[in-house]
């Protein structure tokens, strides 16, 4: 039996007294404290170092804390006094160290030294570093490149992903998935077909010049949590911020920031003016709704020979497709679109006036639109309702998808990237002297899917907790041991370091708050945030252990041990001086980073140029386009006893990194297993408080996804509607249940169908279990 959930009513805002609170718990837990707190001066400030856990932007005046709680928890996290030493593996069996949680896992410490897995113990064992790389240089040269997957996490350096993805292009592979393939890969396929950049327009400075934000499907409070202070700026001088979510999330409530004496007496700052619950998946039928009134609105103006709604010079200058897309919305009704949305006719139409009232805009969204099977048709839409008025290239206004990690964006600047036609394979080649593969690679599913058939025979991770991530963990993890290679690239010990290969190699490397020692002195790395402005980074703290290796000194390593010479690129010298690899990046995309090496320590960053800032659509057609949804919107599923699941993050956790056990914001303590479920929903199916369930994932495949003792807690969410915890409830989402165009996972629209579990009930003769469901 799990251990239950303490639920506990939480009512205080994002920030305040609790953020304050978490953040002293998180330094005293991780034996940091007075270090940690000399370290937090100089998180996301010029000269120091970039955070380690979220993209937000970075202001050109820093805050004295320019850190939030989530930002203090994962340096905390990095800069822990507690190690996992040879002595910790020599301990447990990989067997046992499954039956951890993932907390438990990383909550051990850093890793200090390279390990070898040894079948015959099942421990790992020491390993000097010269033996790991000529044995894995050996094992990736009797492998077919093709077969071998190049993963990165998000928080990789610019320096280290660039070097990364050149080896492996000049072992043979485009097999380099990303975690952006799990979150806004949406974005990356949406936006270059509307837009013409793979990214979003907006800048930190247009948060300043704003008249109006829309929210939709983002959880600001643990995701981007510094993003809630130019939010909290906006409302204080009357921006409306108009959310849509099918959870009221705490931090797009309301706010007070831990730095203001006075709004921790007064109380802080309500941030969303309007908050419309969408049903899960119902966010293309909302934005319909919404534009179907400014087209209406449009129309009657017209017919009365008043001013325009929409922007007709920006429209008939710079857009195509809307006389499609205008007809389209005239044809929807009404009714379909409550159905669909979750919403009345009313709050979308007062969406659309605080909309049409405003002459700047700016569109966010996150992972409540990306992960959906029309994430891709969902983001066109939210484009379409900013093209209405003309809300992409003007002071104010854009679009801005808010990624995740602290470098997710960024390695795919500098060309990790499964897809050949978005790297300069041709520059690549005249400067490097080799011919690189030009066959499209895998992507996070179609690497997945690879290890399922026993095509994929190797795979190589430059950080990340791949096993845990990913969908399907029923099928993969027992797939994983069919690998001949694995190779694992980490700071702290996870869950995808104890599901081993045939051949599993454990390189324990050195964070990006620690000091970076070469030859020719300590380095910097840079990474890019989610505005498209680049950040030096530089560590500030001695290595946890001597024998730790940078990333892209194991990386040259591995290229070394792995390739033959090649007189064009010497990874001696460029792990010696970073800002050689820092030329080679600008030498590769002089657009993008003319005067990289002066340039990236400039306070707040210098921004990548983006044509659509400037009304410059790299299109087809020359064009912003409007497009109409193919899928449109399905109605929900009313009376079939199939519920719409979402997978969270909670307040105590940063993707797959679970700091606490701990949801302070929605009151849950001491378990992550827990489904949120609207008290109406409960009543229709017997429930109370506290029972447990079994989900169970209607797919129709054969294959067998449920997830079991999951302690049902009342919440306000809409009508069939559930959400549970990631990645705990990734085993319930099939790995072909994905966005169509971009294969994100679908996490947050997963059909299942609840029962309550088994119960024992204690009668004459001994215990029979009983089912109630």
């Amino acid at each position: 039996m799990r251990q239950k959930a303490k639920i506990e009513k939480y009512d205080a805002p994002a920030g305040g007294w609790g953020s304050l609170s978490a953040v002293a718990h998180i330094l005293t837990q991780e034996e940091v404290a007075l270090l940690g707190s000399e370290i937090l001066l100089k998180q996301n400030k010029a000269g120091g170092f970039m955070c380690v856990s979220c993209s937000w932007a970075k202001p050109a005046e820093p805050r004295m804390f320019e850190f939030c709680e989530n930002g203090a928890k994962a340096t905390a996290w990095e800069i822990t006094g507690k190690t996992v030493t040879a002595d910790f593996f020599a301990q447990h069996t990989l067997t046992e160290l499954r039956a951890w949680s993932d907390h438990q896992l990383e909550e051990k410490g850093r890793l200090t030294t390279p390990m070898r897995y040894d079948p015959g113990s099942d421990k790992y064992l020491p390993v000097d570093w010269s033996e790991a790389f000529r044995e894995i240089g050996a094992e990736l040269n009797a492998l077919d490149p093709r077969s071998v997957i190049m993963y990165t996490s998000g928080r990789a350096s610019l320096e280290a992903s660039y070097m990364y993805q050149l080896f492996g292009r000049m072992y043979g592979t485009n097999n380099f998935p990303d975690s952006s393939n799990m979150c806004h890969e949406t974005t990356s396929v949406a936006l270059p077909e509307v837009i013409g950049v793979p990214v979003g327009t907006v800048l930190l400075t247009d948060f300043d010049e704003t008249d109006c934000i829309f929210f939709f499907g983002h959880n600001t409070t643990t995701n981007a949590p510094r993003m809630l202070h130019p939010l909290q700026e906006a409302a204080q001088r009357g921006v409306p911020i108009v959310t849509f979510n099918p959870l009221r999330e705490r931090g797009l409530e309301r706010f007070v920031n831990p730095q203001s004496p006075v709004q921790m007496i007064a109380g802080g700052t309500r941030i969303s003016s309007q908050y419309h619950q969408v049903r899960i998946g119902g966010d293309a039928a909302a934005i319909a709704g919404i534009c179907k009134w400014i087209v209406e609105s449009d129309d009657l103006a017209r017919t009365n020979g008043g001013p325009r709604v929409v922007d007709v010079a920006f429209i008939e200058q710079h857009t195509a497709g809307f006389d499609e897309f205008a007809a389209f919305c005239r044809a929807q009704d009404w009714g379909q679109i409550e159905r669909a949305s979750g919403l009345s006719r009313t709050a979308m139409l007062d969406a659309a006036n605080t909309y049409m009232a405003a002459n700047a805009v700016i569109a966010n969204y996150g992972m409540g639109i990306t992960q959906h099977k029309h994430g891709v048709e969902t983001a066109k839409m939210i484009v379409n309702l900013l093209l209405l008025r003309g809300n992409i290239g003007k002071p104010g206004a854009g679009i801005s998808p808010i990624r995740g990690h602290s470098n997710v964006q960024g390695q795919r600047t500098v060309g990790i990237s499964e897809k050949t036609k978005l790297v300069p394979l041709d520059k690549l080649a005249e400067l490097y002297g080799f011919e690189p593969p030009r066959w499209d690679g895998l992507s996070t599913v179609d690497a997945c899917e690879g290890i399922l058939k026993g095509d994929v025979r190797g795979f190589v991770s430059l950080g990340g907790n791949f096993v845990r991530a990913i969908p399907e963990r029923s099928l993969m993890e027992p797939a994983w041991s069919g690998l001949r290679l694995s190779v694992q690239i980490a700071t702290k010990l996870n869950r995808s370091h104890i599901v081993p290969g045939e051949v599993t190699y454990l390189l324990p490397c050195l964070g990006r708050i620690e000091i970076d020692q070469q030859a020719s002195g300590p380095q910097a790395v840079s990474m890019e945030d989610s505005t498209t402005c680049i950040h030096g980074s530089r560590g500030q703290r001695q290595p946890v252990a001597d024998n730790l290796l940078s990333e892209p000194a194991i990386v040259a390593a591995l290229a070394k041990a792995t390739l033959g010479p090649n007189p064009a690129v010497d990874w001696d010298a460029w792990v010696a001086d970073y800002a050689q690899v820092r030329d080679a990046i600008e030498r590769t995309y002089p657009d993008q980073f003319k005067d990289f090496n002066e340039r990236m320590f400039e306070p707040g960053g210098f921004p990548r140029p983006l044509p659509a800032r400037e009304r410059k659509w790299k299109t087809p057609n020359g064009k912003a386009n409007f497009t109409v949804p193919k899928a449109a919107f399905a109605p929900p599923r009313d009376g079939d006893g199939i519920y719409e699941l979402m997978t969270m993050r909670a307040d105590g956790q940063f993707n797959t990194t679970i700091y606490t056990e701990d949801d302070r914001f929605r009151g849950i303590q001491g378990s992550r297993y827990v489904v949120l479920m609207n008290p109406a929903d409960m009543e229709d199916d017997g429930l109370k408080s506290g029972d447990t369930v079994t989900l169970v994932t209607e797919a129709g495949d054969g294959v067998e996804r449920s997830l079991s003792e999951l302690q049902v807690v009342p919440y306000d969410i809409p009508r069939k509607s559930l959400a549970g915890y990631y990645p705990e409830c990734n085993g319930l989402i099939p790995l072909w249940h994905y966005a169509e165009g971009s294969k994100v996972p679908a996490a947050k629209s997963v059909p299942v169908r609840l029962f309550q579990d088994m119960i024992p009930e204690i009668i004459e003769g001994g215990e029979i279990p009983i089912s109630t469901g």
